[in-house]
């Protein structure tokens, strides 16, 4: 396949928070595998275990999303802050009935985003929390002057304020988080966000908890009645093989779970234009924005766990379907500002798995390490044959590429969601080339803590000859090449 990278037909900036990841109180997500405590014998500091932090630290996370997803409308913060032997005990209803012993709180979320040198996004109660639950919060966080809030959290042990962009004002509130009609959330968030004061340097970025997946008259009725009074307006979207209720195993899967995926995936683009398309007709200029802030591959736990933690395994599947998915956003970029996938440690399509003091990398891990040259570059346009094949009703593009400029470099991305057929691109260019890749000999290949390292990326084949470059692109694989 030819194709034609043209530096100089540019279009709009692939934002960072593209890239951002989502942590929730859920299985093993929290405790065990980011916080394991300040005495335990798995090496840590201030809690956090260093292994998987210096790990996660690689993939310059820009925003990371806590405590929930459905947990967030069940968390009411004073229970997480504080002496830890005197923080009351809660059971998670939400995720395995497990009995949480709040030690990893405010203090503790804003430590591991220090760690990790990313921004914090935390997502408020509304659906069983209130009004000054919420602005007490707020307040506790990122207010600097003198008053009882403030000087609660000095006594706590921080002295100086937060810095918070992002907030959400509940979470899923069409379903986990209360239930309810559009209209009704309406009017909670409308009342919510007065009480939601800048007290930092910057406003803070309000989200409304949006549609899920094709859910239309949600964001209809939400642009309809808020429009004037927040920031962004999440969606989320996960991918299973065939639907909610038949979402096959993660590695025990057959071609038509392959292309399954691959097909499903392709909703996240449907679903992106559907509510962008909603957006646009009261929101023309584009000043509010569409967070997938939960997105991924869900399928079955694995066998023997506990069917709450939604653990799963992930293989080269879920690498091409995720940089398939961010071809998306990159398209999209003009109104989808965010996105965060589901979730960084132990549950659905993690970064890392743990077990005791084991840690693995998976696919996907590899996937945004490979990806980091996008971050805040400015698309440019590639020209190519977009080939595509059908399955069960959806054209799905058998290779996916994208590309972008950032000071003088170039990055692009190439994935091939066929299992069946390797490709060679070819193109012209007068800079240096490399790059990595990504495969697997089996579709069902996968890291486990006894082959820690069967998918990892390797260096991508490519020949040049006086400016004539060549790609051999293997079956179902990745591929990041840099131009510079």
């Amino acid at each position: 396949m030819k194709i034609k990278i043209d530096a100089d037909r540019r279009g709009g900036k692939i934002s960072k928070y593209l890239y951002g990841q989502f942590a929730e109180h859920l299985g093993r997500c929290i405790y065990e595998g980011l916080y394991v405590g300040e005495d335990s014998d798995i090496p840590n500091t201030n809690g956090m275990r260093n292994d998987v932090v210096n790990a996660l630290k690689e993939l310059e996370i820009p925003v990371l999303r806590w405590p929930g997803g459905c947990f967030a409308d069940d968390y009411h913060w004073r229970d997480g802050i504080g002496e830890k032997s005197k923080r009351p005990y809660m059971v998670n209803t939400n995720w395995g009935g497990v009995v949480e012993n709040n030690h990893f709180g405010t203090h503790e979320f804003f430590e591991l985003c220090e760690q990790l040198g990313c921004e914090p996004y935390i997502c408020g109660n509304v659906g069983s929390g209130t009004v000054q639950e919420m602005r007490d919060w707020i307040e506790y966080m990122t207010f600097d002057g003198d008053s009882p809030l403030a000087n609660e959290r000095r006594k706590n042990g921080r002295e100086k304020p937060w810095k918070l962009k992002f907030f959400g004002i509940g979470n899923e509130n069409w379903g986990c988080g209360g239930n309810m009609r559009p209209e009704y959330y309406c009017d909670l968030y409308r009342r919510f966000t007065v009480f939601i004061r800048d007290y930092g340097d910057e406003p803070v970025y309000k989200i409304a908890g949006g549609p899920n997946a094709d859910d239309a008259n949600w964001t209809e009725t939400l642009m309809q009645n808020i429009r004037n009074c927040t920031s962004a307006i999440s969606l989320h979207n996960y991918t299973h093989e065939t639907d909610w209720k038949h979402r096959g195993m993660a590695a025990d899967f057959d071609r038509e779970g392959w292309y399954g995926i691959m097909s499903d995936a392709m909703r996240v683009d449907e679903n992106i234009k559907l509510h962008s398309a909603i957006m646009d007709r009261y929101d023309p200029e584009k000043k509010i924005g569409l967070l997938v802030d939960e997105w991924g591959t869900w399928y079955e736990v694995e066998p023997g766990t506990n069917p709450g933690f939604l653990y799963q395994q992930n293989t080269m599947r879920d690498a091409v379907a995720g940089m398939l998915i961010i071809h998306m956003f990159h398209a999209h970029s003009d109104r989808v500002r965010m996105a965060n996938i589901a979730q960084m440690v132990n549950v659905l399509q993690a970064m890392v798995l743990t077990e005791g003091d084991k840690m693995l990398l998976t696919p996907t891990y590899h996937l945004f390490k490979m990806m980091k040259g996008h971050k805040d570059g400015t698309a440019v346009d590639v020209c190519y044959d977009k080939k595509e094949y059908e399955f069960k009703g959806r054209k799905v593009p058998k290779i996916s590429i994208s590309a972008t400029e950032k000071g003088g470099k170039i990055t692009v991305s190439i994935c091939n969601t066929s299992i069946d057929e390797g490709d060679e691109i070819t193109f012209e260019t007068d800079k240096s080339v490399s790059g990595v890749t990504m495969y697997s000999e089996n579709m069902t290949d996968c890291n486990t803590f006894d082959e820690p390292e069967k998918i990892k990326p390797r260096n991508a084949d490519i020949t040049s000859d006086g400016g004539a470059v060549t790609v051999k692109i293997k079956p179902a694989s990745v591929t990041v090449l840099t131009l510079e």
